[in-house]
Parts: structure tokens; C-alpha cells; sequence
């Protein structure tokens, strides 16, 4: 089992990324924008900069959410390989059966 603050504090993150993301890219877009003045591109990076870090969707770290490992973690089951393996033994994953020859 991981950190309960490791945890919370990656919870805290997913927040603060849901909450800034609207205004990020709006801003990133601005920046990008080849058409746009230097000046306001340069404004656009300045308010930016201005924003948290932790709304960033790059400090967020992949977690179990079985049991919060951050590490051997199945994107597409939301899981670590070591609760992978617990729950299919035990059958409560659909699909997922312990191979035997």
C-alpha cells in the first residue's frame, strides 16, 4: 500500500488539473498561434507562467486504485500488475483467468 499523502497529494493534482485546464490551453493555443502578434504570444506565456504547477496534466502520476502503486501500473485495467494478479486469482475480473498447463 502506498502513501496515504503520496495519494492524496496525486488526488489534490487531478483536481487542480481539472480545474486550470480550460484556461491552460487556451493559453497554449495563444502561444502556439503563428498568426498572432509577439506580443501577445509573449503575454500568453507570462500568464501561463503564472498558473500552478500542479495544473499541469504532466505532474500527474499514474496510481493503482486498488492499492496506489505508482509503479507496474496497466493503463487500461487502472491497476498494479501485484492487484492484477490478487483480483484474478480470485475471479473478480472479468476475462482474466489463471493460465494452467
Amino acid at each position: 500500500m502506498a502513501k496515504k499523502s503520496a495519494i492524496e497529494k496525486n488526488k489534490r493534482r487531478e483536481r487542480m488539473v481539472k480545474k486550470y485546464a480550460a484556461k491552460r490551453a487556451a493559453l497554449k493555443a495563444v502561444t502556439a498561434d503563428q498568426s498572432a502578434t509577439m506580443e501577445d504570444r509573449f503575454r500568453a506565456q507570462l500568464q501561463l507562467a503564472e498558473l500552478p504547477r500542479n495544473g499541469s496534466k504532466v505532474r500527474l502520476r499514474n496510481r493503482c486504485e486498488v492499492t496506489g502503486r505508482p509503479r507496474a501500473y496497466y493503463r487500461k485495467l487502472k491497476m498494479s500488475r501485484i492487484a492484477l494478479r490478487e483480483l484474478g486469482n480470485e475471479g473478480m475480473i472479468p476475462g482474466i483467468v489463471k493460465s494452467s498447463w
